[in-house]
């Protein structure tokens, strides 16, 4: 039996129109032998969109998680390509490895983690995934944490521009020109770490905000971009926690309160990696060793 609660809709830009539940239930850095549990009190409590990866080692667990709840092909999956499996004909095989393990006929959306633009491997990746795309095997092709230069070479290239670009976005770094960029072209942005490991919500206009509104700061920044048209996946273990931030979207803040999170933003406040010189593998030994997995 469900809470009731549900996330927002939105409309993506692409070719079908698809819609996608703006808030998600972020899987990072949940251990697999958690993941199964999480996943299966996140789908009681309401979600309908999981976002997982190749990259986080958990993906076998969130098909558990379907399957043992009967929800296979009725959620929003996410998964995303590990770096080391970029390439046109090593991203094909990659994919096949990551459906089978979510159980699923067709994966909602489907992402290149990383543009890794010193591999330059990307742009053959995208082709790969748009075939995928064209042959029914994924709903929605992807990009995560690409900037404008990476969007526009994948435009030059195939003529489309991804529909989502998945990208650290937090009020103190919301990448202001790549948010403005994709708005402009029609890409919805999804904001990983949305909570910025925890210290945006401690910024003065998110506390004064949530006095005002008679919630918690986090359910401040998670309707900071929900109200704004993004996309967010926060992650928690906690059920009380899950149900705050899927509930996030019950209140509107005030044009002045979203200017003032939106000031906020500083290229000092970023917290992951430069998607310019990130060359990271993702293998099993390279997140192990980062602790990641």
């Amino acid at each position: 039996m469900t809470s009731g609660l549900r996330a927002p809709m939105l409309m993506l830009n692409d070719a079908s129109h698809t819609e996608i539940p703006q808030i998600g239930f972020g899987t990072f850095q949940i251990p697999a032998d958690q993941t199964q549990r999480a996943v299966e009190e996140a789908l009681e409590i309401g979600y309908r969109h999981i976002d997982t990866a190749a990259a986080y080692y958990n993906e076998e667990a969130v098909g558990a998680a379907l399957k043992a709840t009967g929800m296979a092909g009725q959620v929003f999956v996410t998964s995303k390509l590990r770096n080391c499996d970029q390439g046109y004909g090593q991203t094909l095989i990659a994919f096949e490895d990551s459906r089978r393990k979510l159980g699923v006929d067709c994966v909602d959306m489907y992402l290149i983690h990383w543009p890794m633009p010193r591999i330059d491997a990307y742009r053959q990746t995208w082709k790969a995934l748009l075939k995928l795309r064209d042959d029914g095997e994924i709903r929605v092709p992807a990009v995560s944490n690409f900037l404008p230069e990476h969007l526009e070479a994948l435009y030059e290239d195939s003529g489309e521009y991804p529909a989502v670009n998945q990208i650290e976005n937090h009020p103190r770094y919301s990448q202001p020109e790549t948010l403005r960029f994709c708005r402009e072209h029609g890409i919805a942005v999804e904001a990983w770490s949305p909570l910025g490991h925890g210290g945006d919500m401690n910024a003065e206009p998110v506390v004064a905000a949530a006095e005002a509104h008679h919630v918690t700061p986090a359910e401040v920044v998670l309707r900071w971009y929900t109200q704004s048209g993004r996309i967010v996946i926060p992650k928690s273990k906690h059920a009380d926690r899950m149900r705050q931030n899927l509930a996030s979207a019950g209140f509107d803040l005030t044009a002045s309160e979203l200017a003032a999170i939106d000031a906020l933003s500083s290229p000092e406040g970023l917290i992951g990696a430069d998607p310019v010189t990130y060359v990271q593998s993702q293998s099993w030994a390279d997140q192990k060793a980062r602790g990641n997995v």
